[in-house]
């Protein structure tokens, strides 16, 4: 199996969408309403078309996506941050590293965009393997009710959340 990591094309929305909904079917928290938010991400003026990304197997098959769009911290001064959600892999292929792969290079592509950090709701353990910590220790806290552990924060350069706080606004089409 050859992994290729490139931008999503707009030719691949209709493929992109069946993949995260086959990603997330067997999945024990969801709404099954990923990829209804991922085709209104792509809509709105938090998307960011470089941090679209797919999976491919072999150049044919695409086989996941991760999607990083814009959110901001803080009420008066507010910082621009992204968000990261979803990262969806089909099922016969999860647990191999591909989305690892996936979050990796979106990752390194926010980065060489200028972009200094992300936010993530997901499994604490999952998540630390990226740097990610809990975003209340940088005294971020999330907009809605979430368990500390499960809301994080990634700086993707060292001390870019520093002097950094507040809540985190997610665009309307989050909620």
């Amino acid at each position: 199996m050859r992994i290729q990591i490139r931008r999503e094309r707009i030719n691949d929305c209709h493929q992109t969408e069946s993949v995260i909904k086959r990603a997330f079917a067997n999945a024990e928290m969801t709404d099954h309403k990923e990829h209804e938010l991922v085709a209104r991400l792509r809509c709105s003026e938090a998307f960011v078309p470089e941090l679209s990304l797919v999976a491919e197997n072999n150049g044919d098959e695409l086989i996941g996506h991760v999607l990083l769009t814009k959110v901001t911290i803080g009420i008066g001064h507010k910082t621009e941050s992204l968000a990261l959600a979803p990262v969806s892999v089909l099922p016969q292929y999860q647990k191999q590293g591909i989305g690892k792969i996936l979050i990796d290079k979106a990752i390194e592509k926010a980065g060489e965009l200028g972009y200094t950090s992300v936010i993530v709701l997901g499994h604490p353990e999952y998540y630390h393997k990226f740097g990610f910590k809990q975003a209340s220790s940088f005294e971020i806290q999330p907009p809605f009710e979430a368990p500390p552990e499960a809301f994080m924060a990634l700086e993707i350069y060292e001390g870019s959340l520093h002097n950094v706080s507040g809540i985190v606004k997610y665009p309307p089409e989050f909620m």
